[in-house]
């Protein structure tokens, strides 16, 4: 199936409705988002919001950081979801591939990503677009509930 990547640049009604739809296959505790809160993503300097179009409707989004740092830049690719009816199908390949190239670009030194151990077929798609495992330990604080 032709899978094509774009980049969110503006909110409707038609991104908000796919976000409803793909947000909580990601997470349960997602809230769903609105048109202002879409364009300030949008808007944002160091995110780029791709979405992944299948058969003319919108199947999966990729949320990529770059974050300009003292010793380079750094991208992080977050919020990968692909919806359950379009999942084996090339979806989220092609919008990694694509924020890979946006990163490389953008002159980011490394693109990293995290994916828990349960989702198998997200991380063998990781490691067999070059990603590689790292020994390390994550962190977290957490600020809100």
């Amino acid at each position: 199936m032709p899978v094509e990547i774009e980049i969110l640049r503006e909110a409707s009604d038609e991104i908000v409705d796919a976000f409803a739809l793909l947000l909580p296959q990601l997470s349960a505790s997602a809230k769903p988002l609105d048109h202002a809160t879409l364009t300030r993503l949008a808007a944002a300097d160091t995110i780029t919001v791709l979405l992944a179009r299948a058969q003319g409707r919108i199947a999966g989004t990729l949320t990529l950081v770059i974050i300009p740092l003292p010793t380079g830049a750094r991208a992080r690719i977050e919020d990968v979801v692909v919806d359950e009816a379009a999942r084996g199908q090339g979806v989220a390949a092609a919008l990694t591939t694509r924020a890979v190239e946006l990163a490389r670009t953008a002159g980011a030194r490394t693109v990293d990503l995290t994916s828990r151990p349960s989702r198998e077929a997200a991380n063998r798609l990781y490691e067999r677009l070059g990603f590689q495992r790292r020994d390390s330990t994550l962190y977290r604080y957490a600020l809100a509930d």
